[in-house]
């Protein structure tokens, strides 16, 4: 889509919602201002504790944590779930991978020349053994079920991969939070006004939520509850780890209210941050934070000059330190990035694996997902490239009959 019409279609997608709420001007900048002050009370609090603001919880205790526990995590939107895997295993699995590397070394990766960081691998043996390992999927089975919605039937859990570095940003849609009417109905208390009644873990919309509208690659069309990754080396901070923006509520409220204000002050300015210093304007054919790629669109991305009352430089915050076999996982609307510096002497090493429930857009997509695992090549939402590799994993290697059931394939007796 060339500039000239995409900017005339983000326009169109502003007046669109401006049109479909009543007194929209006045309840959006009322709620402008209020989000503003709360953004700044979430960036003290965020940046006196640091790390220790990411709730850290066993494995073995999911089931008996206290409804303040749940609550908690589902404000911060981000968890650690401890010893899921036992060490040996999860260190075994890396050794697995870096054999797996050398055995195969014409696998892509970033950077694409030198010393590779990032693998696009899919159906290694190491990373089909995690996603079918029945503590895993009773993690993810347990993430799926913080959302609300008792008219839901119980979730599955289904497997997913994501093999890439970003500085700040959401996945799982980008213009589509706007533009799709399912997916809008997420964030319809926003932008209605009533921002504090919004909640990121109500299912209505997300079901039937068109997260890629455009089909880009890499665009997930999927939708899953959390993503996450399993570490399989010890990882700390300012060694590699993921970054985050710990208040799912407050990020959510400011980023999709953001396109329909814009500062009157120079985004330099010491001022900018003030409520006053910002006007309802529906008439700049911009969604900040949203970029053309690929014929389609990549972000949000919020940064320090396009959404500044997020204060990221203070408040994206390093997961605690983590061993081999424990989990980190992040609502998908949650904002995320990866440290670029690495301080440490060992490798940070994880796989990615994220929550998702069995819907009927997951479903179909696990049909085509079925098929690229069994013809050796990419699974889909992610650039085509052939995947069968010296050793690469086959059904047998699934570590569960969940884990069968969850890649679409008949589950053995």
């Amino acid at each position: 889509m060339s500039a000239p019409a995409y900017s005339k279609h983000f326009l169109n997608i502003k007046r669109e919602i401006a049109e479909s709420y009543p007194d929209f001007q006045a309840r959006a900048t009322k709620a402008w201002a209020e989000i503003i002050d709360e953004l700044a009370k979430v960036t003290a609090q965020v940046s006196e504790k640091g790390s220790e603001y990411i709730p850290q919880v066993k494995f073995s205790e999911l089931s008996s944590l206290s409804s303040e526990r749940l609550e908690e995590i589902r404000r911060v939107g981000t968890v650690v779930i401890k010893d899921v895997v036992d060490d040996a295993e999860a260190r075994t699995w890396k050794e697995s991978l870096k054999d797996f590397i050398k055995a195969n070394p014409d696998v892509k990766g970033i950077p694409a020349e030198g010393d590779k960081q990032f693998f696009e691998l899919y159906w290694t043996k190491p990373q089909v053994q995690a996603r079918s390992h029945p503590n895993l999927l009773a993690a993810s089975a347990w993430l799926n079920n913080l959302y609300r919605d008792s008219s839901e039937k119980p979730w599955k859990v289904r497997p997913g991969v994501q093999w890439d570095v970003h500085p700040p940003h959401v996945d799982g849609g980008t213009i589509e939070r706007w533009e799709d009417p399912a997916f809008r109905t997420c964030f319809e208390d926003i932008l209605s006004g009533e921002w504090r009644k919004h909640d990121p873990y109500a299912l209505a919309g997300r079901l039937s939520a068109r997260s890629s509208l455009y089909g880009r690659h890499s665009q997930a069309s999927v939708f899953r509850t959390f993503q996450g990754w399993l570490a399989i080396s010890e990882t700390e901070p300012k060694q590699g780890t993921l970054k985050v923006f710990p208040n799912v509520l407050a990020s959510n409220a400011y980023i999709i209210l953001r396109p329909f204000f814009r500062p009157l002050v120079p985004v330099e300015s010491e001022s900018i941050l003030d409520a006053k210093n910002w006007e309802y304007d529906i008439s700049y054919a911009d969604f900040p934070g949203i970029l053309p790629k690929d014929n389609g669109f990549t972000g949000p991305r919020p940064t320090t000059e396009t959404h500044p009352h997020m204060m990221l430089d203070k408040t994206m915050t390093s997961v605690p330190k983590v061993m081999p076999g424990d989990t980190v996982f992040w609502h998908c609307d949650v904002v995320h990035s990866v440290e670029r510096e690495h301080t440490g002497k060992e490798d940070s090493a994880v796989m990615y694996i994220p929550a998702m429930p069995t819907t009927k857009i997951n479903a179909l997509y696990v049909e085509k997902q079925k098929e690229c695992f069994l013809q050796g090549i990419s699974p889909p939402d992610f650039p085509k490239s052939p995947q069968n590799f010296i050793g690469a994993a086959t059904s047998t290697d699934l570590l569960s009959p969940m884990g069968l059931h969850a890649m679409g394939l008949p589950i053995t007796v």
